[in-house]
């Protein structure tokens, strides 16, 4: 047992005898596991009553033959032509009203009875013929599942998703606020799915009714999921045990992850962020796929080896960054290593997509063995972190609910983004060494000495006292301007904002100020000068101390940061949208109070995180993510990749410490 090595391989696409030479290079690069049959829908289901599973049996076997290991895909992320010429209620309806023909992918409708009547049916077909085949370890349904659909079949599955939700038209009219611009619904077929012919101008985030899109926003994400217990139903019935899941896209809006993930038999995501200089977001990506699950170890399904091909600027990954980035989602609980893809495709969209093998088929490129150097490594380190979790003591709240409902809101700022609240929160945790568990505002809190819940702009059910809770024991909470604003239906509440919050945090606001991105207003806080840009809030103490101040403006002077005495433990409010130093100055204000810093905390760009094995032997990741080298202070431990002790840090290099078992108290 090891880290499992390999990633998405399309053999259908070259002539079969390439794939000899192919698993001749994968030995050579110690791949040990392959996903494949990801868009083979038309291969296999060819016209609607003929099933063709020559293709998928050849791979397979092929794969076993050379001993390697399988996650089988039911093929279903993209329809076949026939299906949508027989059967064209399976194609989408776009936001502008648009009717689509066949073409692309992420083209069904998630309400089609035929979409689902098909492809649950071609997922039953494939588990029925290979349920039980000792290759397979494990079940890959779909593909990236994302968009949204506006068809009159969705118009009828949302009036009954509503049904279901609110019971009856006087709750649904209470909750859509909808006395305003004489919205009252009095029959359930009024209703019309929120989109620019409807509630929307200036595209999917301006809307007049905030709870209308928020609920089609929650229905179209129960949509796609319908979907995917649709075809793991189908596939349970010949395999009552072989795990399934589907790769998420880690910070992708329209689909809440949180209401998946009990479905899922483990979380996988594919990780391509936006440029090459990001490495924090992708820690909180990695660290809010393991805490889908509970902290349970996720997959890496797909990476690229270099560069992509869907963007209008793909930069290529330097020497080691792969290295260094494969090391980083193990560091945060992948028990897997996966890339996108393992021999490049000769045409269609992503021909100039990085691949471990390209078009001429060759070992000696420079990707090839880095590759190969990486698999030897996981090779080397074996099952030493099969399993191991993430021992965090700081949660960072993350709530799709909050996400959707601040930026189709109409104020105080558009240019406020949730996600780059969170990410500046979650850089200054992950810049100071915290182990960080990103988990759904319904988790339990007990484990954990910190949390912080930037921009929390909905609170639901018993959000409020949970978080109190945490405090009244002697924890820290962190929340932000824009929290508490909004109920479940995204209604405000009929109190002082920040809402039920208030009496954790003891403020109270009033007004608040929304300006351009250029505009500046300084803060002093603990004693140092920070910058704060878009939004303002001035926070009036309701018992709380004042730790940081405006400088300018009419409310220069007025409190913009508070901390609250609350039981044994404390609440900061941040009323300022503070820059990324001044929110790294009051996360290490109160890491420093719990004794959370990480021992690499003042170095920059260098990323540590914990691992602890089921037996209580604990792994300490260092990662560089500079282009100089770093000397380490002193660390307990051998690196088990060098055998040495850490010391000096290669540009890019990773260390990964075995240290004493953990203790158990």
């Amino acid at each position: 047992m090891k880290i499992r090595y390999g990633g998405d391989y399309n053999p259908e696409q070259w002539p079969p005898g390439v794939a000899d030479e192919d698993h001749r290079l994968f030995d050579e690069a110690r791949i040990d596991t392959l996903t494949v049959g990801v868009f083979t829908w038309a291969l296999t289901q060819p016209a609607p009553d003929v099933y063709d599973f020559t293709t998928l049996d050849r791979i397979i076997e092929r794969a076993a033959v050379a001993g390697r290991r399988v996650c089988l895909a039911t093929g279903t992320g993209a329809h076949p032509a026939w299906l949508a010429r027989a059967h064209p209620s399976v194609t989408r309806t776009d936001f502008e009203g648009r009717k689509h023909r066949f073409g692309q992918r992420h083209n069904s409708c998630p309400s089609s009875p035929e979409f689902r009547r098909f492809s649950a049916e071609v997922a039953r077909r494939i588990a029925r013929r290979y349920a039980g085949h000792p290759a397979i370890i494990a079940w890959h349904v779909g593909n990236e599942y994302g968009g949204a659909c506006y068809c009159e079949l969705c118009a009828a599955a949302f009036r009954q998703w509503l049904r279901d939700r609110h019971g009856s038209l006087e709750a649904l009219n209470h909750a859509w606020y909808t006395t305003f611009w004489s919205h009252t619904f009095t029959n359930w077929d009024q209703i019309e799915p929120p989109n620019a012919l409807t509630e929307h101008w200036r595209g999917p985030d301006h809307t007049a009714f905030q709870g209308i899109t928020l609920d089609y926003l929650r229905f179209m994400s129960d949509a796609m999921l319908t979907n995917f217990r649709d075809e793991k139903a189908a596939i349970r019935e010949s395999d009552p045990d072989t795990p399934i899941t589907t790769n998420f896209m880690g910070l992708y809006r329209p689909i809440d992850y949180h209401r998946w993930a009990p479905h899922l038999d483990f979380a996988s995501w594919d990780n391509y962020p936006p440029d090459d200089r990001s490495p924090a977001r992708m820690a909180l990506a990695h660290d809010l796929m393991r805490g889908l699950k509970d902290g349970q170890p996720f997959w890496l399904m797909e990476q690229t080896p270099s560069v992509t091909a869907c963007r209008d600027v793909n930069p290529l990954k330097r020497p080691g960054v792969m290295r260094l980035w494969s090391w980083q989602a193990v560091a945060h609980g992948a028990d897997a290593v996966l890339f996108f893809q393992m021999r490049a495709g000769r045409g269609a969209s992503e021909k100039y997509h990085g691949a471990v093998i390209g078009h001429a088929g060759r070992s000696d490129t420079r990707v090839f063995r880095e590759i190969t150097a990486l698999g030897t490594e996981l090779e080397h380190l074996g099952p030493a972190t099969l399993g191991a979790r993430t021992p965090a003591r700081v949660a960072l709240l993350f709530d799709w609910d909050s996400w959707w409902a601040l930026e189709i809101s109409d104020g105080p700022s558009r240019l406020v983004k949730y996600l780059d609240v969170v990410t500046t929160h979650h850089q200054a945790l992950w810049q100071l060494g915290a182990d960080v568990d990103v988990i759904a505002v319904t988790a339990p809190l007990d484990a954990y000495d910190v949390v912080v819940a930037p921009a929390l702009h909905m609170i639901k059910g018993d959000l409020a006292d949970r978080l109190s809770a945490v405090a009244a024991r002697g924890g820290t909470v962190v929340t932000t301007f824009l929290s508490g604003r909004v109920d479940q239906d995204d209604n405000a509440f009929r109190t002082d904002v920040p809402g039920p919050l208030a009496p954790l945090f003891g403020v109270r606001v009033d007004e608040w100020d929304a300006r351009e991105a250029s505009f500046v207003n300084p803060v002093t806080l603990l004693g140092s000068r920070f910058e704060s840009r878009l939004l303002f809030e001035l926070v009036i103490p309701q018992g709380a101390e004042v730790v940081g101040t405006y400088e300018a403006d009419f409310y220069a002077g007025t409190a913009a940061v508070t901390r609250n005495d609350f039981g044994a433990g404390h609440a900061w409010y941040v009323g300022a949208c503070l820059d990324p130093a001044g929110v790294e100055r009051v996360i290490r204000e109160i890491l420093t109070r719990h004794g959370l810093l990480g021992p690499c905390a003042g170095l920059h760009g260098v990323e540590t995180a914990t691992r602890v094995a089921p037996d209580g032997t604990s792994f300490l990741f260092v990662l560089n993510h500079n282009t100089a080298p770093v000397d380490l202070p002193p660390l307990d431990g051998i690196d088990l990749l060098t055998g040495e002790p850490a010391g000096t840090l290669d540009p890019y290099g990773v260390v990964v410490l075995q240290t004493r078992p953990a203790s158990r108290t």
